[in-house]
């Protein structure tokens, strides 16, 4: 131990809710850590497209327990490095390398979205399967460049039958431009998810997820 007295550095995500789509609710879910239980939130929400990263989550029926993996920007460049909660390494390597491994193993991929909300909160949203189909098609042929600047808002969800198995997808749709004052909220927001960012892309393991998956997430893990 040397003379300096130097504070414990902690890199704490500023995120104040992991959200995750519930299909068979037409809703999202979250995990509220004080209380130790699930969230759900009804729709409508609102809100403003800070960044997308891709991951890897699902449920381990050998472990009997969730299924994380570490956030990346280049899906076809960076690795992934999936976990179960209990430690145990899945598979690491680039997507298409480990795809079938993760699969297998009862994990799925997810688009990882942070956004701030009208309220001014900075949330995460994680889609998959066919909810991931659709954000991509509301944001093709250039519409993405509108995230910038609008507000995106989810009144309502489409439903989808395949085989014998019924779901739903979240219908996209732009809100209105961001005035002066939501604009200086937005950016206060981006500067708070940035400074972390920097610091989680830099480290070379996966960083384990805020939030718990829980044993009933199992029931709703279908790949569409």
């Amino acid at each position: 131990m040397g003379f300096l007295n130097r504070p414990e550095q902690k890199s704490t995500n500023p995120t104040s809710k992991f959200m995750e789509w519930k299909s068979n609710n037409k809703s999202f879910s979250y995990y509220d850590k004080e209380n130790k239980q699930k969230v759900e939130v009804k729709l409508p929400l609102t809100f403003l497209v800070l960044e997308e990263y891709h991951t890897i989550k699902g449920f381990s029926d050998a472990d009997q327990i969730g299924i994380y993996a570490n956030e990346i920007l280049q899906i076809s460049a960076e690795e992934f490095e999936v976990k179960t909660f209990k430690g145990r390494v899945i598979a690491k390597g680039v997507y298409s390398d480990i795809k079938q491994a993760v699969n297998s193993a009862g994990g799925n991929y997810n688009k990882s979205i942070y956004a701030v909300t009208k309220e001014g909160d900075l949330i995460n949203i994680c889609f998959k399967g066919a909810a991931v189909s659709k954000w991509s098609q509301f944001t093709e042929k250039g519409a993405w460049k509108r995230l910038k600047d609008e507000w995106v808002t989810i009144e309502d969800a489409e439903d989808h039958k395949k085989g014998m198995v019924a779901y739903s997808t979240p219908n996209f749709k732009f809100n209105t431009s961001l005035s002066d004052y939501e604009f200086k909220i937005v950016e206060a927001k981006a500067n708070e998810l940035e400074s972390y960012m920097d610091g989680y892309l830099a480290k070379d393991e996966a960083t384990k997820v805020e939030e718990p998956a829980l044993v009933e997430d199992k029931i709703e893990n279908v790949p569409f």
